[in-house]
């Protein structure tokens, strides 16, 4: 299967990322609400990915607070979660699992491998970690189908992606704000 991430997509996405890392330095932007969603949004769509979301790590849950997903993706929304150290996400935070999984299929079953409820194919993650250096949780990308072609420049875009929605959630948190209420929509 060809990537459908390009080098002219990663360099558009690049620049979306910067100009919403910029929004983002002044805390009253009315434009800092729509930073998260609109990043997901381009880097599901340039990734070729079913679904993208950041999680929160809450009390030993994975709580998911921003979801963006193609129309037929398995059903995560806002607001659900589960234990995390049933999930993906707390495995590659401790480096269990790698940050990059082409075909999740292929990974060997002494991995321990969380149970998941539907297929997952290729799967992108990274920690979101903010100035203090601790954990917020991390930023996921998975599709249903295996793909060899994810590269390491698909990691560096989902981690500058991550590094935006660090700067978010310090914003949010130093602001009173409804951020964790608010879903972008299907496209």
């Amino acid at each position: 299967m060809s990537h459908p991430l390009f080098h002219d997509d990663l360099a558009d996405l690049t620049v979306s990322v910067s100009e919403l890392m910029i929004a983002t330095a002044d805390g009253g932007d009315e434009a800092l609400d729509q930073a998260v969603p609109e990043v997901l949004r381009l880097l599901r769509q340039r990734l070729g990915m079913d679904v993208v979301f950041v999680s929160e790590f809450v009390d030993g849950q994975r709580v998911f607070r921003f979801v963006d997903r193609s129309p037929d993706a398995p059903p995560l929304a806002v607001g659900d979660g589960n234990p995390l150290e049933e999930s993906f996400c707390q495995r590659i935070v401790d480096g269990r699992l790698p940050e990059a999984i082409p075909d999740v299929s292929a990974l060997p079953p002494s991995l321990g491998l969380p149970p998941i409820p539907f297929t997952v194919g290729a799967h992108l993650s990274t920690p979101i970690v903010l100035s203090d250096g601790s954990v917020y949780g991390t930023l996921c990308c998975f599709s249903r189908r295996p793909d060899d072609d994810l590269r390491q420049q698909d990691l560096s875009t989902l981690r500058l992606c991550a590094r935006l929605v660090a700067r978010k959630m310090e914003l949010a948190r130093s602001e009173p704000a409804t951020w964790q209420d608010t879903a972008p929509a299907p496209d």
